[in-house]
């Protein structure tokens, strides 16, 4: 007898929050371990970007339980509603808006502040001396330190009393060893003039202000970056529908349509889409016939035709058609809504390179602390000189100020992306540049991406009457007409009747849509009709003398309409449509095997027309049919198999995809929502910037490198020389200074990068 199987483990409770106050990555892990030991807490997943907190356990935890060990540990933590409104989302999109804005003002200031402290090191090389008073530098360099900076001091605290290092903790330390520095020079100054002598000492204002203004602009670049990840989740959110029209019996027996709240639609509610309306829920065609725009959800360039006993999409368009849709999947459960929840989960990832800063400042500061200690301590105890040993132990923090490791990134990232931008590819954040730098497979939706996402007229084939006289028919019966396939037979015939050689333009009257399958029109007072194979065998046409051509162009994914006369029945020709390539398609693919980078096609379209896709670009391991989901399954597959993973696309259906992927990468003229979650976005859409983003984070990771081992490498050599007394803090300031020159000089040496295969 066979054991009887154990029932599947019941889904885990989970809770979502918002994180107010964390700052770096080192905030993440500290309330991820705090959350972490909440008795019951099993799993617990943090997304900086969008500061929200995933919380999993396997009976549901009280949100207050949770909340107190947040604030415990310096941050604040609130509920969030699982699916907010829309008005909500405005709100918050608004309120994001106001505190950039209002954070960039502030950074504003804080470089109006600094400047004229700035000004007499910039002028000095050019034999020009301009000190300002030391009053008058405390005047400026003040409320910079205390007010536009009390921010790192806030979160500095925080990361003491988690007892961690972070770069909050670093500028404050730095910039206050600095402007007390100076502060005590000062003083010292004014006591010795009332005295009647006593020279000005080196003061330190400007290198306080400085890094407070730099790092303060790295922190509004990076809270940009966030709400810009945080507006594809808005984006998802507008496609869903607020309302439904629901057809329901009364009491009386009597059938009405009523328009309810999307939340109020149940399973197996029957609701009405009319033409031309997103449809609001998943489901089953009841009645009806039309054809639907997918696209944005699936990748089928085409619109699909949907009749009774059909499976529809909700967030979808209908045709022209009338639909009555039996709602089988609803709220949490519809297809949009997973695919909110897909990105929300994928973009939960850390930047390494963050974790990589703060990994060295937590163990920088300390020593850097013990050392200041310890040299204030030995001279101290050594001669006696009071005022010498904090001299010394101040120039040790002077020299330890971290204003070339705060640049080291942000001055690379600004110069790389700065000249990417200039050629095509905006690069959003540190992330994308780190990783896409290590990517050995690409992974390429078709549609959109690879081709022009718009069907085109490829082929025609005639039958008893001449291709001219083909297309002049199908123009004539579709002109005036909004389909897709429409628009292509009007796009091919406009060519032929500008020509002079070529017949005016038909007259068509009597036009009538037939849902699902085409159009009837007449045109010179021949009754014709365009479309389906299925329209054809309704009226008796037979399709056997262009059967066999139209087998094998289906088989290479083109869709095909037929054009025949029913009075008399007879067969006038084929057309045949499908999706051109882009022009720098191939070229680009060329290039990422050149570079020795596996290229993959991942398309929601069907499985001959990605194979034809993929053959013309030479492109071996092809997924078609695919639902987002699966997309996003396999680059886990690829993901999980040791290879860093770009992927590449354009439309809602990819956004899960993109944010999956190690890197995302999106065309522009895609979706926004593709472009919000993706890394990188190609301004001009040519899939050969593919190649060239690669370059350019290549080449930008590798200064991000540089830079931190140089900000590193003047703190080892010149924190040692410091304690010993042979830096003085002006000595230290100035080495401290040529840091920061030595970062942004390798830094911008980025700006001579041109890009191998974009225009």
């Amino acid at each position: 007898m066979k054991p009887a199987l154990s029932p599947p483990p019941p889904p885990p409770a989970v809770l979502s929050m918002k994180i107010d106050g964390m700052t770096c990555a080192s905030c993440v892990a500290r309330v991820e371990k705090v959350l972490a030991r909440v008795p019951g807490v099993d799993k617990v997943s943090i997304n900086l970007a969008t500061e929200m907190a995933r919380v999993e356990s396997a009976a549901p935890l009280p949100f207050e339980t949770l909340r107190q060990v947040v604030d415990e540990a310096g941050y604040a933590a609130s509920a969030v509603v699982d699916q907010p409104d829309a008005a909500s989302e405005r709100r918050g999109a608004a309120a994001a808006s106001d505190r950039s804005r209002r954070d960039g003002l502030l950074v504003l200031a804080a470089a109006l502040l600094s400047l004229p402290l700035l000004m007499p090191m910039l002028l000095a090389p050019f034999g020009l001396h301009a000190m300002l008073d030391g009053r008058l530098q405390w005047a400026l360099a003040t409320p910079v330190q205390f007010w536009l900076g009390a921010r790192f001091y806030r979160a500095g605290w925080k990361a003491l009393r988690a007892r961690a290092g972070n770069m909050d903790l670093l500028v404050a330390l730095g910039t206050s060893a600095a402007y007390g520095l100076s502060v005590w020079q000062l003083l010292a100054h004014a006591t010795l003039a009332a005295a009647g002598h006593g020279a000005m000492p080196p003061l330190y204002f400007e290198a306080s202000a400085v890094v407070i203004t730099l790092v303060r602009l790295g922190k509004w670049l990076e809270s940009r970056a966030k709400r810009q990840t945080m507006a594809a989740i808005r984006a998802l959110q507008v496609l869903r529908p607020e309302s439904a029209r629901v057809r329901r019996t009364t009491a009386a027996q009597l059938v009405e349509e009523v328009d309810v709240a999307i939340d109020e639609v149940g399973a197996g509610a029957l609701v009405v889409v009319r033409p031309g309306e997103r449809i609001a829920v998943d489901g089953v065609v009841e009645e009806g016939a039309s054809d639907v725009d997918e696209s944005l959800l699936t990748g089928e360039s085409l619109p699909v035709a949907r009749r009774a006993g059909d499976r529809v999409i909700g967030g979808a368009i209908n045709g022209d058609g009338l639909l009555l849709v039996r709602a089988t999947a609803v709220g949490a459960e519809a297809t949009l809504a997973r695919i909110i929840r897909l990105v929300e989960e994928a973009q939960a990832v850390k930047a390494p390179i963050q974790q990589l800063v703060d990994r060295v400042s937590a163990v920088f500061v300390p020593v850097v602390l013990v050392l200041a200690a310890l040299t204030f301590c030995g001279w101290a105890l050594a001669g006696g000189d009071v005022q010498l040993a904090i001299i010394n132990a101040v120039a040790v923090l002077v020299i330890a100020c971290p204003c070339a490791l705060g640049l080291a990134t942000p001055a690379a990232i600004m110069a790389g992306t700065g000249v990417a931008a200039r050629h095509g590819i905006l690069i959003k954040d540190a992330e994308a540049l780190e990783l896409m730098h290590r990517v050995g497979t690409v992974a390429f939706d078709k549609t959109g991406t690879l081709t022009e996402g718009k069907p085109a007229l490829l082929a025609l084939l005639p039958f008893d009457i001449d291709a001219a006289r083909l297309l002049q028919l199908a123009a004539a019966v579709q002109r005036g007409s909004e389909h897709a396939l429409a628009r292509a037979v009007a796009d091919a015939a406009a060519p032929t009747i500008a020509n002079a050689a070529a017949a005016p333009p038909l007259p068509a009257t009597d036009v009538r849509a037939l849902p699902g399958r085409g159009v009837a029109a007449s045109v010179d007072g021949e009754a014709l009709i365009l479309g389906s194979a299925r329209l054809m065998e309704e009226h008796g046409i037979a399709l056997a003398p262009l059967a066999a051509r139209a087998a094998a162009l289906e088989r290479q994914g083109h869709t095909i309409a037929w054009l025949a006369s029913t009075t008399p029945h007879r067969l006038l020709g084929m057309l045949a449509f499908g999706d051109r390539l882009k022009p720098g398609a191939q070229a680009g693919i060329q290039r990422l095997h050149a570079l020795g980078i596996d290229t993959v096609l991942l398309s929601g379209d069907n499985q001959g027309s990605a194979d034809s896709v993929a053959g013309a670009l030479g492109i071996a391991t092809v997924h078609a049919r695919l639902l987002p989901e699966d997309k996003t399954r396999l680059v886990a597959a690829l993901r999980q198999g040791g290879a860093r993973v770009a992927m590449v696309g354009d439309g809602i259906n990819d956004a899960p995809a993109l944010a999956a992927a190690d890197v995302g990468i999106a065309m522009g003229g895609g979706t926004d929502v593709a472009m919000q979650a993706a890394g990188i976005t190609l301004m001009r859409g040519d899939p050969a910037l593919v190649a060239d983003a690669i370059d350019i984070s290549r080449r930008t990771y590798a200064k991000i490198r540089q830079n931190l081992f140089w900000a590193l490498i003047y703190n080892l050599v010149g924190i040692p020389l410091a304690a010993f007394g042979l830096l003085n803090p002006m000595v230290a300031g100035a080495a401290m200074a040529l840091s920061s020159v030595s970062v942004i000089g390798n830094a911008l040496l980025l700006r001579r990068w041109t890009p191998r295969g974009g225009k």
